[in-house]
């Protein structure tokens, strides 16, 4: 059993990513190494639950810890404050206090959740993130980022809050539905263009085994990619600058999301979407080309993902966009690639040219 592990650099904040496959029986010795309290909750959902719950109790209390299960609804539409409520009520029925800590044993919804729920119950008390989805392992389960979604806007209420360690088994992911495990490959997609050109060729040179979930293949480009972001969080850690590059395909993903309503798209689906309206906008502006663009949206393709944008009333895009948590002084920041590998942030005052170039009408 291989371990690869990085550090994510945050001073006295800082934690380590261990990556592998059948890894998950080793949670509880890391947690003892951490030194935490012998008290855990291990939110999961109704998905989750049944497949990997029974192993990482078991590691926990092996370990000397005692794990009781916070299980919640599975789906983005459950990413609300009642559920956030309800994992408060279990935590202090289950008598959880600051020495305690939580495990998020799920995806994308559960890390940001139990991680938003570890910053403000009590204050705060510790939890370790144990993602089981593509997306979560390259993407939300590093860099602190947790919250919950509001009626009018995605990820509107949350903390910027780090994890004491995350733990990425690889072998997770083949309980993963394809169209899960496939939405979670835009975030691959997604580092490559905007940050790294040579990983972007190794994506479009490796979809074969990408889509036959080759665990060898994928601890590789799970461990590059969380390397790529732990590099930037390192610089920007509450996203004041630089890590707003993360939010390549983003802007136009969660406007999608939301309204199409939430669970209609995946995320990823939805990220894949606004990744090829963002070249779209990158090539009108003279930072990309068209070989750049049809290059992207080839390989989105290839790994199954949507690429055309849903068609909604301009007004209802420009309302949404300009809701949008990046939105400031009725103007919007927008990422783009430059080529393949680099980026640009550029500021629009004006949504017209966005709506324009991305054939939003009416």
């Amino acid at each position: 059993m291989r371990v690869e592990t990085l550090t994510v650099g945050l001073g006295d904040r800082s934690y380590t990513i261990r990556g592998g496959s059948g890894i998950l029986g080793g949670i509880g010795a890391v947690c003892r190494e951490l030194g935490l309290g012998r008290l855990a909750a291990v939110v999961t959902n109704t998905t989750v639950g049944p497949l990997y719950y029974g192993p990482v109790a078991e590691s926990l209390a092996e370990a000397g810890f005692s794990p009781f299960r916070v299980e919640i609804p599975d789906g983005e539409e459950f990413k609300n404050s009642a559920t956030l409520n309800a994992i408060y009520d279990l935590l202090i029925a289950g008598g959880l206090t600051r020495d305690s800590f939580i495990v998020a044993l799920g995806g994308g919804v559960v890390g940001d959740m139990a991680g938003f729920a570890a910053a403000t119950y009590l204050r705060g008390i510790p939890f370790v993130q144990v993602p089981t989805t593509l997306l979560a392992q390259v993407d939300s389960s590093v860099g602190g980022k947790t919250g919950i979604n509001h009626p009018r806007g995605k990820n509107l209420i949350g903390a910027f809050y780090q994890p004491q360690a995350v733990i990425i088994d690889v072998e997770t992911l083949s309980t993963l539905p394809e169209r899960e495990y496939l939405a979670g490959m835009s975030e691959v997609v997604k580092y490559g263009v905007v940050l790294d050109r040579e990983l972007f060729g190794e994506v479009e040179r490796s979809v074969a085994p990408l889509l036959a979930r080759d665990r060898s293949v994928l601890t590789r480009i799970i461990m590059g990619c969380c390397a790529i972001k732990a590099s930037v969080v390192e610089k920007d850690e509450r996203e004041a600058g630089l890590r707003a590059v993360l939010n390549y395909g983003h802007t136009l993903g969660h406007a999608v999301e939301t309204l199409a309503g939430y669970g209609t798209f995946l995320h990823g689906e939805a990220v894949a979407i606004g990744m090829v309206q963002a070249a779209k906008l990158a090539e009108h502006r003279g930072e990309a080309t068209a070989a750049d663009t049809e290059r992207l949206r080839a390989l989105l393709a290839s790994l199954k993902l949507p690429v055309e944008l849903p068609v909604f009333a301009a007004q209802e895009y420009r309302e949404v966009l300009l809701r949008d948590k990046k939105a400031r002084d009725a103007g919007l920041s927008f990422i783009l690639n430059k080529g393949i590998g680099d980026f640009s942030i550029v500021r629009l005052q004006d949504l017209s040219e966005v709506l324009a170039v991305c054939g939003i009408g009416g």
